[in-house]
């Protein structure tokens, strides 16, 4: 159940959490949410009036956080290396 945080490559600024008790991963309803609010309170305790945007917390939990900073690390390492091959390309160009 705690590992109920999916992250697809094809959406890179959302992440999908479950919005009721799954019960099997082919079943689950799940609702997208934007990376920024994954681990939105840094895995400190929620506001009582917090209003839950996956089941039990799920994405506030301490897997949460660091599925999220495994995605951040690898969202800055892909963008790193697409503007590296950005300018390699832009570099032929120049050369020619």
């Amino acid at each position: 159940m705690r590992k109920s945080i999916v992250f697809d490559k094809a959406t890179p600024d959302v992440f999908y959490c479950p919005i009721d008790k799954p019960t099997s991963f082919e079943k689950m309803l799940v609702r997208s949410r934007p990376l920024k609010k994954l681990c939105e309170f840094d895995g400190r305790r929620l506001p009582e009036d917090y209003k839950s945007d996956c089941y039990n917390d799920v994405d506030e939990s301490e897997y949460a956080c660091k599925e999220k900073k495994r995605i951040m690390m690898r969202k800055v390492s892909e963008e790193a290396e697409q503007a590296d091959t950005a300018g390699e390309s832009s570099n032929m160009h120049n050369s020619l």
